[in-house]
């Protein structure tokens, strides 16, 4: 008689059968995902199909956890897994433990879909780039304390800027928890706020020996970080997302102790040149301020008051000369011309001459005759009084005792009235 087996029997006998085969266990299957779901849980749910054909396929979260790139819709991938079956359906599906893109290997999908994403977030923008500082006094480097690299670094800042002090933030820069441990140590550099830039990297390696640069924890550190950071890792042909991220990109971590400081030769080189063009400099324009001053100085002296005074009294000498020299000439026409003028009056005035002498006499007689000398000289006198010699022409205008002047034709006499004679 023929068992008899309900489904829940038949659905573990189904997935008893397809554990039990070894080759079932571990397989690579290549395929295309399609119906992708990432559960809340954690677990990750797929169709894995090619042209002709669909299998379903589960990455629960352990397995998940490992994965370096996000798992999308129409990604060619191949898959190590095992064939088993869901009994409360029956449903036959693949348990995946690992997934790998087809033509590509995981690293470089999740370096890719990284960059992709922190791009259209802007982190890589020109605009949030700060400045590196040109003379730092404090520098910040963020590596392995035990590398190659921090050597390097320590020495060539010595070499090129020992002016500059140089704080060690010892990183993880390689396996698990690095990406973490290398945020950690920004964010302390940031938050003990001594160093003017930080210079954050290691030596080379594979893609898998830098991986912590590539990791957004550590992209995202270095975003936020308020001091400008320099990543310096691997070599010259190595990028990692710090490198898009950080403020300045160096090639290696040697190239970045160069970036961060100046050489202090080539500074010496550039004083003394500057020097010698200060100098330069310097004794053209007092050369050009000597010349200006000179022109001024004779400008000045061209209109100077003394200059001034000068030129007037040479014109003033000048003067004095003319007219001592036309004096003489100008008495000399003036006594001509005065002669020539007395010869015109005796010629003019010899006619008249006689009439001239004879009224002349006519009127010297008159006066003569009317001249009181005259009348004294006849015998009469004139007699005053007081200190005005006031004319005396009446007696009873006087007493006894006054005192006369009186005036003769020669000479004069004092005299005191002793007896008045009234007029009969």
């Amino acid at each position: 008689m023929a068992t008899i087996y309900t489904v829940s029997q038949l659905n573990n006998e189904i997935k008893d059968l397809l554990d039990a085969v070894p080759g079932y266990r571990g397989l690579m299957v290549q395929g295309e995902i399609s119906n992708y779901k990432a559960h809340s849980s954690g677990h990750h749910y797929m169709t894995l199909k090619d042209e002709n054909a669909a299998i379903n396929a589960v990455m629960f979260r352990s397995d998940a956890m490992r994965l370096k790139f996000r798992l999308q819709n129409g990604m060619k991938v191949i898959v190590k897994a095992r064939v088993s079956s869901f009994p409360r359906t029956g449903a036959v599906q693949l348990y995946v433990s690992e997934i790998i893109p087809d033509g590509a290997g995981a690293l470089n999908l999740a370096f890719e879909q990284l960059k992709a994403k922190l791009q259209a977030e802007g982190l890589f923008s020109e605009r949030y780039k700060k400045p590196i500082p040109s003379c730092p006094d404090s520098i910040a480097l963020v590596t392995s304390p035990t590398g190659a690299a921090v050597r390097d670094m320590i020495r060539i800042l010595g070499r090129r800027w020992p002016l500059a002090k140089v704080v060690l933030y010892p990183a993880q820069v390689q396996g698990q928890g690095a990406a973490e441990s290398i945020a950690r140590a920004i964010a302390l550099a940031n938050a003990i706020g001594e160093a003017d830039v930080i210079l954050c990297g290691r030596g080379g390696g594979s893609m898998e020996d830098l991986w912590a640069f590539n990791e957004e924890v550590t992209a995202r550190a270095i975003f936020t970080s308020e001091i400008p950071v320099i990543s310096a890792v691997g070599h010259e042909p190595d990028f990692t997302i710090a490198d898009f991220v950080a403020d300045l990109r160096a090639p290696t971590p040697s190239g970045a102790a160069e970036l961060a400081v100046p050489d202090r030769a080539e500074c010496a080189l550039n004083l003394r040149a500057l020097d010698a063009r200060l100098h330069t400099a310097a004794h053209r324009r007092a050369e050009q301020q000597r010349k200006l001053l000179d022109g001024l100085q004779e400008r000045l002296s061209n209109r100077t008051p003394m200059k001034y005074i000068e030129e007037k009294r040479l014109l003033l000498s000048q003067t004095e000369e003319r007219l001592f020299s036309a004096v003489p000439v100008r008495l000399e026409t003036e006594r001509n011309r005065l002669n020539g003028l007395q010869q015109r009056l005796l010629a003019a005035g010899q006619s008249g001459l006689h009439r001239r002498k004879l009224r002349f006499a006519q009127t010297v007689a008159t006066l003569d005759a009317m001249s009181p000398l005259r009348v004294l000289g006849r015998g009469y006198a004139v007699a005053t009084k007081g200190v005005k010699h006031t004319v005396v022409t009446d007696a009873a205008a006087l007493k006894q005792g006054d005192t006369l002047h009186i005036q003769f034709a020669k000479g004069a006499a004092n005299c005191r009235v002793t007896d008045i004679e009234e007029d009969k």
